[in-house]
């Protein structure tokens, strides 16, 4: 893991420990992986970042991240 991966989980860190339960899901064959921070959850909003990511909302709160092409970001496991 390098350094930037490192600081990266640095700056996610406050928002997941906020959290009492996350949960995932990954779709290998659509290589996307599902973070969902409430279930049920109903999102009413979402936008896409410029690196793929869709940040779906509920009454403003963020209730989840869908992450595209996850398995060719930085880590490979």
């Amino acid at each position: 893991m390098g350094l930037s991966e490192i600081k990266e989980i640095d700056f996610s860190l406050p928002y997941f420990i906020k959290h009492k339960n996350i949960w995932s899901d990954y779709d290998a064959e659509a290589d996307t992986l599902y973070i969902h921070f409430k279930k049920p959850n109903h999102a009413d909003n979402s936008e896409m970042t410029d690196d793929d990511v869709i940040i779906r909302y509920e009454k403003d709160d963020v209730i989840g991240l869908t992450i595209l092409h996850a398995s060719k970001r930085g880590m490979n496991v």
